[in-house]
């Protein structure tokens, strides 16, 4: 896909960014004029360039230049620390956004040695992405598997049938490639996930 120069001007901080985290932190470009990622590196929450934003509409123009950080929980349960910062235009309208994921899950285990990165109280979610289904459903499935006292590769066919049946019990089916989504996360075909929506649709028939 084409980026846009005022966007492409910050491909080479974005790839510095991730090359000098690498494997630990993922780097992504939002264009806010078309709502889609414009480049991703370091990729590892699922997505890839053309996706979804996922942006509030109509509230890009209050974005101050950067968000404080904030927690998200990625489709594997890793713990990410994330930060965003707003690109703008010669006129000052913004463009784009500089977001990076950093995931802190081992540093969490040295907490006492890495307070300065696990420290301080964090917003749980930013209104930035608040309406980021992929983000729902990722603290839905593992919450489903502590409660359950499991973890996500360890779910049994009956319990993925049964995140599923939840899944759509929340209305996380009504969002476009949601079931695509769930599929890739749970390790199973599109068509099976098609096929526990169907049974579920049959059983109150």
């Amino acid at each position: 896909m084409k980026i846009r120069k005022e966007i492409e001007r910050f491909i080479p901080a974005a790839r510095a960014i991730a090359g000098l985290l690498h494997p630990h932190a993922e780097v992504v470009l939002h264009d806010t004029e078309t709502n889609t990622i414009a480049a991703l590196y370091n990729s590892f929450s699922k997505r890839k360039a053309g996706d979804s934003s996922l942006l509030e509409e109509g509230e890009t123009g209050n974005y101050p230049d950067y968000f404080e950080p904030y927690y998200k929980t990625n489709w594997d349960g890793r713990k990410l620390k994330s930060t965003t910062s707003v690109i703008k235009d010669e006129k000052g309208k913004i463009v784009g956004l500089l977001c990076i994921n950093l995931d802190i899950s081992q540093m969490e285990g040295m907490k006492r040695l890495l307070e300065e990165f696990t420290g301080g109280a964090l917003a749980s979610a930013s209104d930035l992405f608040k309406d980021d289904w992929r983000e729902k459903i990722n603290t839905y499935v593992h919450e489903y598997a502590k409660e359950n006292t499991t973890t996500l590769t360890l779910l049994t066919k009956e319990q993925k049938r049964e995140v599923i049946f939840l899944l759509q019990k929340e209305g996380a089916f009504k969002a476009k490639r949601a079931a695509e989504y769930v599929a890739d996360v749970l390790g199973i075909s599109r068509a099976t996930v098609y096929k526990y929506l169907s049974e579920k649709e049959g059983r109150h028939a």
